[in-house]
């Protein structure tokens, strides 16, 4: 189905769907080869967008799911609409806005440090010593106008799992009045997701242009939703908590909470329906041989939802999630080809022994068995030094 035109509401809403992703994406352009965006000649066009990736990333792994966002009715926006249609996702209320302009950003290799990007692309200056150079050229976007009058609560809605991200909301004052929207308890609100994903650059923008603070609105946020997805690293850059404890003492309201430890792991805390205290799952992370560490955060969340979806218990769903980023880690891209269930299933089934073995590399989706031959074929095992 093709987008809608800006802001057309439909009466009906299409048949539900495993996962609503609502957020923006751009066009990124990535350097042909390694080299400062000073000294690079030339650049290879992708897309990326927090929301999107899950989206693209369910899809892959056989889930129905949605996109909403909005872009320009321009060549950008097209190209993004028709790559993630391609994934699977349904893209049919994407509006196209004749006024604004698609997104796009340059990058170069490196990982995404919370505390070291630079700010937006619009005559800012990047952060000293950053680990990767990212340029936004984002204000203004069409994505950026979206509000809870242009995104009816419906369409948002119309889906088993609603996952969005802490990048929403640092866009401007309507988006944020759409997250509040969104999150708001009342009849007929689905599971809500929230991937934290704290952008100091779009964060500082706004709150240099008299806007609210970008901690506050980021915690109010999570207490409010269900799923809350937070790297260890950017609870301590937002709100200054260290530590999974005390990063589940400061968010105690979600029903789970999975705390992002990089290589190590992830924590979860879900909580008992009977007494209302935590069961605590640490699933350590395979080793990865990484080829660029874009997209591996959205992949993590994508991979849980899955699990999550499947009704799969907590520790197989962290350890989904690590199968889908080692995915993305293995590519150049935000995006990789995640395994195939039958093959993520074999793995996730693996010994606590076994699974502390495993490391993967390049290809490694690509190999065609879920035997035990395969298993060793592509999870290299290492032996303990």
């Amino acid at each position: 189905m093709s987008p809608l035109p800006s802001g057309e509401v439909v009466d009906a809403v299409d048949a539900v769907v495993d996962v609503v992703c609502l957020g923006e994406s751009m066009v990124t352009f990535v350097p042909s080869r390694p080299g400062r965006l000073a000294d690079v000649p030339s650049f290879a066009r992708g897309i990326g967008g927090a929301e999107s990736n899950v989206a693209c990333g369910l899809a892959r792994a056989g889930h129905s799911a949605r996109w909403i966002s909005r872009v320009g009715t321009d060549g950008f926006g097209e190209h993004l609409v028709r790559e993630i249609a391609a994934t699977g996702v349904d893209t049919a209320y994407v509006q196209r806005d004749p006024r604004r302009p698609t997104g796009i950003y340059f990058r170069t290799a490196g990982e995404r440090a919370v505390g070291s990007e630079p700010v937006d692309g619009d005559g800012g200056e990047a952060a000293s010593e950053p680990l990767a150079e990212v340029l936004y050229y984002r204000a203004g976007s069409a994505a950026a106008a979206m509000s809870p009058a242009l995104i009816p609560r419906e369409r948002a809605w119309s889906g088993r799992v609603l996952h969005l991200t802490g990048i929403t909301p640092a866009l401007s004052g309507d988006c944020r009045a759409l997250m509040r929207e969104l999150t708001a308890r009342a009849p007929g609100r689905p599971l809500v997701s929230f991937d934290l994903n704290y952008r100091i650059s779009l964060w500082q923008r706004e709150e240099g242009a008299g806007g609210e603070s970008g901690p506050a609105v980021l915690l109010d946020l999570a207490r409010r939703c269900d799923l809350v997805f937070v790297g260890e690293d950017e609870a301590e850059a937002v709100w200054g908590v260290r530590g999974p404890e005390a990063i589940r003492a400061a968010l105690p309201e979600p029903e789970v909470l999975v705390v992002k430890q990089g290589g190590a792991g992830a924590t979860a805390y879900a909580r008992r329906p009977g007494d209302g205290a935590d069961d605590v799952t640490f699933e350590p992370a395979p080793r990865v041989d990484v080829v660029a560490p874009v997209g591996a955060g959205d992949a993590f969340a994508a991979g849980f939802l899955s699990g999550t979806l499947r009704g799969l218990p907590v520790a197989e769903r962290l350890r989904h999630g690590h199968l889908m980023a080692a995915a993305a880690l293995t590519v150049p891209g935000d995006l990789g080809t995640p395994p195939s269930r039958a093959h993520a299933d074999h793995l996730v089934a693996l010994d606590a022994t076994r699974w502390g073995t495993l490391r993967f590399g390049p290809g490694w989706t690509d190999l065609p068995s879920p035997a035990e031959k395969w298993a060793e074929t592509a999870a290299v095992e290492v032996p303990d030094s």
